[in-house]
């Protein structure tokens, strides 16, 4: 693990400057006490790095939870939240034991992008008041987070109203607008000019540069309020006093197992997303044992949990970061954890100087990464069986916060779309001649044929008309469920009053008005049939 020690001390400096801002910032969008936001970074980098087979990745509290964490605090309180925290990490190693590492592709990749889109657009409306310093209490004037749709409409009403009424911070917003600016021209200009602008980032210099305009502007027009500035415990003893710890007097509570379930799925397929992800920006091309990290990511939940930290999964921000400035092996990750620590011992007072403002500044950039408008434009390119249910995931996660609910109703819409396409496609009817009364009728049934396309054969065959010659042919035909056979054989009953021809075409012959598809297929009643 030491071998590359020279190329993993600098890039765990790097990870450490993009983690600090980003541990801050995403436990403010949580609703969390912003120590926790540090706990799972600090649990991230060293528990989980040191477990986890991902040489380069790079675990900690991540923005695609915030919206689910938001929501949990809000209804169960801190402490009985964090033991569906733990609950989650257990289920989280059951199924890294379970072998499920490839349970992200059971999902439509149509789902996944609609639920880090619709949380994406809930982070950045959550920042709003942190960006502008709206009251003393920015969280309890814009709780977007609510079932009730009405409350969505008038959090987002009394933003407006605040606006324009002009009851905002002028220094939030002055420090705010200047920090997005430093974050977008490094994004998008100075990174691309030399190797420094990317070995230093833009997070850390709007992070210092927020610090320096809070000690400048003290005493003047554009002094910030305490409470509008970062609070993290100051002191040992003021750690200690931070520190909770789960109420496990809670565990039989529905809610907190709803909680822990969506947690361990949530945070498991982002972290599996984020491991493909790292596997193919890696220039080394190393390949991350799935359901060991599934493993090492519920043992860090667990641990974070117990001592009061956020839920953690790995983070592609942190983890590209890492591979861009050379780190070789998890001890990038784990010295970074340990950066953490330094900071939040030797430096608390500096933390407690940046301005809310900067962090909601720099998660309208995490926010807006992944709800792009380009997202919403190749969905819609994709064509409607992709983005149908791309929307049916994003507006119920929006309108009610619940993320659950948008995943729920994503793949419900996914499922009928692939059903609908299924009954479509069971069959293929060709008419031939001129004239159908003494035409030929070919029906070519589809590679499987199941009882969700009863309804469509059975309408064909209903519809044909009498005199005619049917050709029907399962040469391509693997599976036929008994229910399709049982329709066949009532068919060529119907058939003969209806002086209709069958010739049955297979691989294993052609058969003249078969009088028995049941005894041609070689089938009891009442089961299935391979034909290959």
């Amino acid at each position: 693990m030491f071998k590359h020690l020279k190329k993993d001390l600098p890039a765990s400096i790097v990870v450490f400057f993009v983690a600090l801002p980003l541990c801050l910032g995403i436990a403010l969008a949580s609703g969390a006490p912003l120590f926790s936001g540090l706990i799972a970074g600090i649990i991230g980098g060293i528990v989980v790095g040191a477990i986890s087979g991902s040489k380069i990745g790079v675990s900690g509290p991540a923005a695609g939870l915030a919206a689910i964490v938001l929501v949990a605090i809000t209804s169960l309180g801190y402490e009985n939240f964090l033991v569906a925290v733990v609950l989650g990490g257990a289920i989280q190693i059951l199924f890294g034991v379970l072998r499920l590492g490839i349970i992200g592709y059971f999902f439509p990749s149509s789902v996944i992008k609609g639920m880090l889109t619709g949380i994406g657009i809930i982070i950045i409306l959550k920042q709003i008041p942190y960006f502008f310093g709206m009251g003393k209490n920015p969280k309890g004037n814009f709780d977007l987070l609510q079932v009730e749709w009405d409350n969505l409409i008038s959090g987002l009403l009394k933003a407006i109203n605040a606006l324009i009424s002009g009851n905002i911070s002028i220094g939030a917003t002055v420090v705010g607008i200047i920090a997005l600016g430093i974050l977008l021209l490094w994004s998008n200009v100075l990174s691309k000019k030399g190797k420094i602008f990317q070995l230093v980032q833009g997070p850390l210099v709007a992070v210092v540069f927020g610090i320096i305009f809070y000690v400048v502007t003290q005493g003047g027009s554009l002094e910030l309020a305490i409470d509008q500035l970062v609070k993290v415990p100051g002191s040992i003893d003021a750690i200690k006093e931070q520190i909770t710890f789960p109420n496990f007097a809670a565990i039989a509570n529905t809610e907190v197992w709803i909680t822990a379930f969506t947690i361990a799925l949530v945070a498991s397929l982002e972290t599996l997303l984020c491991v493909e992800a790292t596997d193919k920006l890696d220039p080394h091309k190393n390949v991350t044992p799935t359901n060991r990290e599934l493993f090492a990511q519920g043992t860090g939940n667990i641990v974070s949990g117990l001592i009061g930290g956020l839920p953690i999964t790995q983070v592609i921000v942190r983890s590209s970061a890492n591979i861009q400035s050379g780190g070789r092996t998890k001890l990038s990750a784990i010295i970074h954890g340990l950066l953490l620590i330094v900071s939040v011992l030797l430096i608390p007072t500096l933390l407690n100087q940046i301005p809310l403002a900067v962090l909601a500044a720099v998660l309208f950039i995490v926010g807006f990464k992944l709800a792009k408008p380009s997202t919403f434009v190749n969905m819609y390119k994709l064509g409607w069986k992709q983005f149908v249910p791309f929307m049916a995931t994003v507006l119920p996660m929006v309108i009610t916060g619940d993320l659950l609910l948008g995943i729920g109703l994503g793949l419900a819409v996914g499922i009928f779309i692939i059903l609908l396409k299924n009954f479509q496609n069971s069959h293929f009817l060709h008419k031939e001649g001129e004239n159908l009364d003494d035409g030929k009728i070919k029906m070519t049934l589809a590679e499987e044929v199941t009882f969700f396309n009863k309804g469509a054969i059975l309408k064909e065959l209903d519809s044909l008309p009498e005199n005619t010659y049917l050709e029907l042919d399962v040469r391509q035909t693997r599976y036929l469920d008994n229910d399709i056979i049982e329709i066949l054989e009532d068919f060529a009953f119907k058939a003969k009053e209806r002086n209709i021809d069958i010739k049955l075409i297979s691989k294993r012959g052609t058969v003249e008005n078969p009088d028995s598809f049941i005894e041609f297929f070689k089938l009891r009643p009442k089961s299935n049939t391979s034909l290959s």
